[in-house]
């Protein structure tokens, strides 16, 4: 099972919501590696027409034979990001003297995507790009230290619709998420309520019983023992009379 299986839930050493008083079940601080994000911001815009030129071009089969060269005209189908990880390149970092902790961060991204196309035959083939987004924007960006900051860039993209021009090139239009963050590599003081207990692996199944036999034996009481709620609120008790 899982850490969130209804078969291991409410379990004081698994991650999950705390209710009640948070500081029950405290044991100790400890010092953790983490990245911490000093800060960060989110930007989503359509780019529209935009060329790239696939890098490779592939079948989609698995097969390890030779394959013929894709015979044209080529269908774009669809192209999404491959990975969450943007490239950054040309960074330059500006602090303001009016803003203090403020800078200019200015840099050009790159998301690597996916195309997905057909030729004449009707064969699948998949290809890789590259779309390079300019950024310039205002970040908090803290002040020198031993150990230095970095900037990173989350993104995400999906087409909208693309055609192909020839030469292995595909124009575009996608929509782009770029979430640029300030990080810096910390140890950092936490409280603790201690280790994580794995909690055993369950076996996929059909479990259609598994509803049922959760049901309680016995019909519950809407009241309860101790009365209706709602009388305890001032209205009137309809749960028995």
């Amino acid at each position: 099972m899982s850490f969130y299986s209804y078969k291991n839930c409410n379990q004081d050493s698994c991650p999950g919501v705390i209710t009640g008083d948070c500081t029950r079940g405290l044991r100790e601080k400890v010092c953790v590696q983490v990245k911490k994000v000093y800060d960060s911001c989110m930007q989503q815009e359509q780019l529209s027409n935009v060329k790239v030129k696939l890098t490779d071009m592939v079948p989609v089969c698995e097969c390890d034979c030779p394959q013929p060269p894709f015979t044209p005209p080529i269908a774009f189908e669809s192209c999404r990001s491959s990975s969450i990880n943007g490239a950054i390149r040309n960074l330059t970092i500006d602090r303001l003297c009016d803003r203090p902790n403020f800078a200019r961060v200015r840099a050009n991204v790159d998301i690597p995507i996916d195309i997905l196309f057909t030729d004449f035959n009707g064969r699948q083939g998949i290809g890789k790009a590259t779309v390079t987004v300019k950024k310039d924007v205002l970040l908090c960006i803290p002040d020198d230290s031993v150990v230095p900051f970095t900037i990173e860039a989350l993104v995400s993209a999906i087409c909208v619709s693309g055609c192909y021009c020839g030469d292995s090139t595909f124009e575009i239009t996608l929509c782009a998420t770029i979430i640029l963050k300030v990080l810096a590599e910390v140890e950092m003081l936490v409280p603790s309520y201690g280790l994580c207990a794995a909690p055993p692996c369950e076996e996929f199944s059909e479990s259609v019983c598994d509803e049922f036999f959760s049901l309680p034996i016995y019909p519950q009481d809407p009241c309860g023992t101790e009365g209706c709620s709602t009388a305890a609120a001032g209205m009137p008790c309809l749960c028995g009379k």
